[in-house]
């Protein structure tokens, strides 16, 4: 037999393993010690924690994940977490219920609790239609700003938030409706593209002013009892400003003609069917500070 010679590095003393890059020659240096320590340890660890609390995933042969002797559950704990923090909201919530929509805005403890139940509810309940932080979107108006179809009151946007707008089955919902002018023959479509230029004028846009001189007339036959003679709305009826830069499905003059063709009525659950008392007032005087409220 012949000895295979060792490769010793010559600087530091020491084996290498025999592997070079780039001349680069790796050293066969042991583990450290307190390294392994850890490392024998952990093992040890893992051990005593799979004998006590639940193996995850199951063992070869169990068939299932084993409790561990200590019988340890983090989906108790959370249930049990959860039901500490019911009991500890109910006095809030009946101080909640009792106070006015003002007073729960004067107090600030009181406000705190009702706009961190109000954060929640709207991200679970509204901001998929409003967006987060009732931002808005197209068809769907920004809670944020101060422009409102109807009352942006503290009282104003409870009652909204409880009676919903068109919404079957509750006698004190919002209601305004809009005619479809093009789609019902109300209108011809040169009569709803004269009113469409009318709108776009009382809006300060540039418009056929010829063309917008019949739809004023059309204006004043079918549309001012509602928006006003000079299209400055009336939120109680829901009827929007045309007079602003405000819109909700659109500022184009083709989404204008669309309006008034085919009509937009859009719908709002009746949150009351839902939500009780103390998460209606919460959500009430969340959406209030969010910007847009009165």
């Amino acid at each position: 037999m012949t000895d295979e010679r060792r490769d010793i590095d010559d600087h530091s003393g020491i084996e290498t393993t025999g592997h070079s890059w780039d001349g680069i020659k790796e050293l066969n240096n042991p583990l450290p010690r307190w390294w392994l320590y850890i490392w024998y340890a952990t093992i040890a660890w893992a051990i005593v924690y799979m004998i006590f609390m639940p193996a995850l995933p199951a063992l070869p042969g169990l068939g299932t994940n084993t409790t561990g002797l200590r019988n340890h559950s983090d989906r108790d704990l959370v249930a049990v977490a959860v039901a500490d923090l019911k009991a500890a909201r109910v006095d809030q919530s009946a101080t909640l219920l009792e106070a006015s929509l003002e007073e729960i805005e004067t107090d600030r403890n009181l406000q705190q609790f009702a706009l961190a139940m109000g954060e929640s509810l709207f991200g679970d309940n509204c901001a998929t239609c409003h967006g987060a932080g009732g931002r808005g979107a197209v068809g769907y108006p920004s809670l944020a700003d101060d422009v409102w179809l109807w009352d942006g009151t503290l009282d104003g946007i409870e009652f909204t938030l409880r009676h919903g707008i068109r919404h079957d089955g509750d006698d004190e919902t919002r209601f305004s409706i809009m005619p479809a002018f093009g789609r019902d023959g109300l209108l011809n479509a040169a009569e709803v593209g004269a009113l469409s230029q009318h709108v776009l004028m009382l809006a300060g846009r540039e418009a056929d002013v010829e063309e917008a001189k019949i739809g004023a007339g059309l204006f004043s036959i079918h549309c001012a009892t509602c928006h006003g003679d000079m299209g400055q709305g009336d939120r109680t009826q829901g009827a929007p400003n045309l007079t602003d830069t405000e819109w909700l499905y659109g500022d184009s003059e083709g989404e204008i003609y669309a309006t008034i063709y085919n009509a937009r009525n859009s719908h709002m659950p009746a949150w009351q069917d839902r939500l009780d008392d103390a998460s209606i007032k919460a959500l009430a005087v969340y959406v209030h500070t969010l910007g847009g409220g009165e």
